[in-house]
């Protein structure tokens, strides 16, 4: 089986790695251009590609998937089969090339949380279970025939960045599984079926950052977890912008108005909210370095109101 890989980050190097190490045939990797980064923009390649050079596997870096030169490149290497994990839209001059198409591996249980961001929205809406889809491309996104499906839960605490951690390798274990079935002629193509209750997982943006103190301790603890590692739940501290990594809830009855600030300048930083507060743990006011409470409240005093 020639199989072309695609993808970019490192979740999805745990599912290419997976497959060099069981002896699957891996033609060549596609990957998003080298880009500038850091203070001196230097260039700086995915980390697909990294480990794709690593292991001496030829590398495709497309700026533009319908570019004919791209096309004709992908046709030469006469794949079996695509396989596509946290990559760009595919067009389906490029999805629909291999005679056995192109398989996705997707950080949701499909149909729910479809879209760009399934982890991240998971954790925001205080799911308690989520898992790995693998499934066969087709033209609306997310939308093909599901192969194989493996669940895992998500603890009351853990981050988005904690559960991508834990999904990387079950997710590449899931496409491995995938494939061997594919070969022994034994997987079954279940079509997605929609229901009331679809929830869905757009691309994240500013307005989905924001913290709403009038929400509930449960809903903004789930915010912060959601957004952690990166880009953050966002506030405002004396008119500053103030992201939120880390947070615990206190459940109270209270007769304070929400967004109220309270500190003993030592060890707390607390909001208050509709059943309770929102301690923060772990944050970056504007213009600052990232950093725990205990070391803020060192060498910042915030206005309580």
């Amino acid at each position: 089986m020639r199989i072309v890989f695609m993808g970019t980050p490192d979740f999805a190097v745990a599912s290419l790695d997976a497959l060099v190490c069981n002896g699957f045939n891996v033609v060549s990797v596609v990957t998003a251009p080298d880009k500038p980064a850091g203070r001196g923009l230097k260039l700086t390649e995915s980390a697909v590609k990294q480990y794709a050079v690593s292991k001496g596997i030829p590398v495709l870096q497309p700026i533009k998937l319908k570019d004919p030169a791209f096309i004709a490149s992908l046709k030469d290497l006469q794949a079996d089969i695509q396989i596509v994990v946290a990559f760009r839209m595919l067009p389906e001059i490029v999805w629909n090339m291999p005679k056995m198409g192109t398989l996705n591996v997707h950080g949701s249980l499909l149909p729910q949380y479809r879209g760009a961001a399934p982890i991240n929205w998971a954790v925001m809406n205080g799911e308690k279970q989520t898992g790995v889809t693998t499934f066969k491309l087709k033209h609306e996104i997310d939308t093909g025939d599901i192969l194989l499906q493996e669940s895992m839960p998500i603890g009351e605490d853990e981050t988005a960045t904690e559960v991508h951690d834990r999904m990387k390798i079950i997710g590449a274990n899931l496409l491995v599984k995938t494939l061997q079935q594919m070969m022994e002629g034994t997987i079954q193509e279940t079509p997605q079926v929609l229901t009331a209750e679809t929830k869905h997982a757009p691309k994240i943006f500013t307005k989905d950052c924001t913290i709403q103190w009038n929400q509930s301790a449960e809903q903004l603890h789930n915010l912060v977890r959601g957004l952690a590692q990166f880009p953050g739940a966002i506030t405002q501290l004396d008119g500053k912008i103030l992201k939120v990594f880390k947070s615990q809830k206190e459940i109270v009855v209270h007769q304070n108005e929400v967004g109220k600030v309270f500190t003993d300048n030592k060890t707390y930083l607390k909001f208050s909210c509709s059943n309770g507060y929102l301690h923060i743990i772990d944050l970056q006011l504007e213009g600052k370095k990232r950093m725990p409470i205990t070391d803020f409240l060192r060498g910042y005093k915030p206005t309580v109101s």
